[in-house]
């Protein structure tokens, strides 16, 4: 009887995102920074991802993870910078319980198979270096998606688990989400029932993802470190160094910005930092990503190149 009593309390069918803060003269500067965050990640990962099909010299394995990063990183943006952006217009930027839960689900989807693609791209960056005359047999189209497909099964699982333990919560009074979007913490701190199994859950789930991930990336680059040692040759070392540095980069940014995000804070007033982090993990790095492939790489610069060339003649 208590427990129906306490299903029946819960009324909560919208939430109200209070964003990244209350203050109304930074609503509109911010606007315009977030938007011009919005068009810059939207046109760099599209752009990466056309130069890679339509340029037949980066059809290898690398450019295949490369575009299904790019990929993830332009779907990842559409899950919450839209709604982020009219919270800054609106006076209430409501979102309802079922535009929440699907928002947490692709959001969980997204980050998840991003970890597994970046740890494939490591492990592809490892046979390139350590098995060059294996390459091709080894990471042949089958394996390749195979690996991509895997990451995004992995990554639809761990979406279904957080999303699944979310939707059995009860919602009582309380409405107003501490964020920008509907995330796993905050949304936890508004539960009127018990959030230990929830907790739990997440704690094993990411922590799995975390330590296999990281474990695979660290062993693959250990692989290579001890390889390029070994070289005799100066150029070989500094073109293994120059295949590597841009993954190093966004491997270093995903993680060092999502592990500054989530990792609980001691204090409360950690939670504008974790709001600061957050902003960096979810929005900066997605823009930074086809930079960081695409600044110093010679493939992509030829690829622009010539797409180019054909669009004027």
């Amino acid at each position: 009887m208590k427990q129906m009593a306490m299903e029946n309390d819960s009324s909560v069918t919208e939430f109200i995102l209070i964003g990244l803060t209350e203050k109304s003269e930074l609503q509109g500067p911010l606007f315009f920074l977030f938007l011009v965050n919005y068009i810059v990640t939207v046109v760099g990962n599209s752009s990466l991802m056309i130069l890679i099909c339509l340029n037949s010299h980066l059809h290898t394995p690398m450019y295949f993870f490369l575009f299904n990063l790019s990929f993830l990183d332009f779907c990842y943006s559409f899950v919450f910078t839209p709604k982020m952006l009219m919270g800054f217009l609106l006076e209430r930027n409501i979102i309802s319980y079922s535009g929440c839960m699907t928002q947490l689900f692709f959001f969980c989807f997204f980050v998840n198979s991003e970890c597994y693609v970046l740890t494939a791209m490591a492990y592809d960056r490892y046979v390139a270096i350590c098995q060059p005359l294996l390459y091709t047999v080894i990471m042949s189209p089958k394996t390749c998606s195979l690996l991509m497909l895997g990451s995004h099964l992995m990554g639809f699982a761990g979406a279904m688990v957080h999303t699944g333990c979310m939707i059995r919560l009860i919602f009582c009074d309380s409405n107003t989400i501490n964020h920008y979007m509907c995330d796993i913490f905050p949304l936890l701190q508004l539960s009127c029932s018990s959030t230990y199994v929830n907790e739990l859950v997440t704690s094993a789930v990411v922590g799995t993802i975390v330590i296999l991930c990281s474990l695979i990336i660290l062993m693959s680059y250990a692989l290579i470190l001890f390889n390029i040692i070994h070289m005799s040759s100066g150029k070989g070392w500094s073109k293994a160094m120059g295949t590597c540095g841009s993954h190093i980069v966004a491997v270093g940014l995903f993680y060092g910005s999502g592990i500054l995000t989530y990792v609980k804070p001691t204090s409360t007033e950690s939670v504008g930092q974790g709001k600061f982090f957050s902003v960096f993990h979810t929005l900066v790095v997605p823009m930074l990503n086809p930079l960081i492939y695409s600044l110093r790489n010679k493939d992509v610069k030829l690829a622009l190149k010539r797409t180019l060339k054909k669009i004027i003649n």
